[in-house]
């Protein structure tokens, strides 16, 4: 790893990580994950290091997702062990970012997806600003929502997990707040003064003092919608299962619906069988962990038995936006198929 893709250091009285690879969307490589874990390890029991700060290089993406292109090309050559300890090893950093024992706070201040989502969105202070845009558009690349993402849609008020979940949708700073997936609001014109503050104190309490009221923002890049929409959604998203929640979207003459079943329908059909059953799986989950573990089993299996290389092939290696799946339409994916994606590893379970 070059030594720029992730910027570690000790500033006073907080331990600094920032993404750095701005060109590339500051996606989070394999190596990134470990230089993480790493540092959260030597930190932990540091005395110096009250607090752990995360952020990302100036640019437009706190961490538009992992960085896909390695696991496409190990899979395609028919190696998915490599796939398989990356998730594993990502899943791992996710779940010790989420019980760490000092405070962690994560400054977004862009776009946020994936892979991003499993650094920003666990840490036990999160900020996020006017830039934010945040999604869990995995479905569309044959993967579910991931890194611990099902335990946060899960905890969504109503039925809005389901929905970002299967549909993908991109939400700002307010919906954010609104999903559970951000704790504050900072105008992005005052994250450097704020990130001076904790450094000098050491002190999470500080950013109550910078946080704002999303809805003053003038020009946020997504504007809220979650709220005037949640009733249709909780009424449509409840629904058991996707061509049920099709079948409550179609008679609803707003755009919204509309949209939301096109992009369900967009989505890798067994893509979005599955996590509609790993969001409610989530729901009754008392640890993080414990989604973390289903979420792997759908991952460890993705590229061998699912639809994840042809996702990626048509969204990043040929980009023609066109993906052809193997199992073409959600109504020929079976409940069998589903739990079979789902199912007990045995000795391959993530143990965390």
């Amino acid at each position: 790893m070059s030594e720029a893709e992730l910027i570690v250091a000790v500033d006073r009285r907080a331990g600094r990580l920032t993404l750095n690879r701005p060109k590339a969307l500051n996606a989070v490589t394999y190596a990134m994950v470990t230089e993480i874990e790493n540092a959260l390890l030597a930190w932990r029991d540091d005395p110096a290091v009250q607090l752990v700060v995360i952020d990302a290089a100036p640019g437009r993406a706190f961490a538009a997702g992992g960085d896909i292109r390695d696991l496409y090309d190990h899979g395609k050559a028919g190696d998915f062990a490599f796939g398989r300890r990356f998730w594993a090893d990502e899943y791992r950093m996710n779940a010790l970012i989420a019980g760490y024992p000092k405070p962690i706070v994560t400054l977004v201040d862009g776009i946020v997806m994936g892979g991003g989502v499993g650094v920003a969105s666990h840490a036990s202070h999160r900020v996020v600003s006017e830039k934010t845009m945040l999604a869990m558009p995995e479905c569309g690349i044959g993967l579910i929502p991931d890194v611990g993402g099902t335990f946060r849609l899960a905890r969504a008020p109503g039925r809005l997990g389901e929905y970002m979940a299967l549909t993908g949708a991109r939400i700002g700073a307010a919906d954010a707040l609104l999903t559970g997936f951000a704790d504050f609001h900072v105008p992005s014109d005052r994250l450097a003064a704020l990130t001076d503050r904790l450094a000098e104190t050491g002190d999470p309490l500080e950013i109550a003092g910078f946080a704002t009221d999303p809805a003053a923002a003038e020009e946020p890049a997504v504007a809220p919608f979650l709220a005037a929409i949640r009733p249709g959604i909780d009424e449509s998203f409840s629904a058991p299962n996707p061509l049920a929640i099709l079948a409550a979207l179609r008679p609803r003459a707003e755009p919204w619906a509309e949209d939301a079943a096109k992009a369900i329908r967009r989505g890798a059909p067994l893509s979005v069988a599955c996590a509609l059953v790993a969001v409610r799986e989530a729901r009754q989950a008392e640890r993080i962990e414990d989604a973390l573990a289903l979420e792997y089993r759908f991952s460890y299996r993705c590229s061998e038995e699912g639809e994840f290389l042809e996702g990626i092939r048509a969204a990043v290696i040929d980009k023609d936006r066109d993906p052809k799946w193997a199992i073409p339409r959600l109504e020929d994916v079976t409940p069998e198929r589903v739990a079979a994606m789902l199912a007990p590893l045995g000795d391959d379970e993530l143990g965390l």
